[in-house]
């Protein structure tokens, strides 16, 4: 058995275990579906190396008090993240009027009630699992409260505040223009925020071409 079918086995069994609601237990009893499975498998899993704080088949309470069905929810320290996975096939292609006029709904009224969404399409699971790695990631750190460190001057916070919020690596250039500070203040703050193991580079050998967040470090 391979490490996520074990961590995926225990984590489904532990939410059968802890839920009271006879719904989503019945829910839960007829497995995820296969895209939220291979989401976990091929995306989440990898990048973060466990299931906590995931809760399948979460059930939410709109305004008009309608039942609804997140495919995951994300609540470490009950914040509200949502993840749905989309099907091309059942979302985009053959879903009636009826449907999409619900769904529209269902994912309004959870932003309205605070909820961040994170949409994955299928196909991207299946052929941008890289891509998917770095939305996970970027999802994750809109949830991230690790106060910034008392020696770090408002430029250096800003700069994590501002890797913190992206999917993908970003050039001293981009920072600049985020900073309104030079391209060179900006490359000194960089490499500084390097040296302290705050960020990583992500491209370049003899001269440093784009960075990211240090995740490892954060998560």
């Amino acid at each position: 058995m391979s490490p996520f079918a074990k961590a995926f086995e225990e984590w489904m069994q532990k939410n059968m275990a802890t839920e009271t609601n006879s719904r989503r237990r019945e829910l839960l009893g007829k497995g995820l579906s296969h895209g939220t499975t291979e989401f976990l498998r091929c995306c989440w899993y990898p990048t973060v190396g466990n299931l906590d704080d995931l809760y399948p088949e979460w059930e939410v309470r709109d305004m008009y008090n309608s039942v609804r069905y997140l495919d995951l929810a994300y609540r470490p320290g009950g914040v509200k993240g949502g993840i749905e996975i989309q099907d091309y096939r059942s979302h985009a292609r053959d879903i009636g009027v009826s449907r999409f006029k619900d769904l529209c709904r269902k994912h309004s009224m959870l932003g309205l009630d605070d909820w961040t969404l994170l949409h994955v399409a299928y196909l991207s699971i299946v052929e941008e699992p890289e891509y998917c790695k770095q939305l996970v990631l970027a999802f994750i750190g809109k949830f991230v409260s690790t106060p910034a460190s008392s020696d770090l001057d408002w430029a250096e916070a800003e700069t994590l505040r501002f890797a913190r919020r992206l999917p993908r690596p970003f050039s001293a250039p981009e920072l600049a223009v985020h900073l309104r500070l030079s391209d060179r203040h900006v490359r000194r703050i960089l490499y500084g925020l390097v040296e302290r193991s705050l960020l990583t580079v992500a491209s370049g050998k003899q001269r440093h071409r784009t960075y990211r967040l240090d995740w490892e470090r954060e998560l």
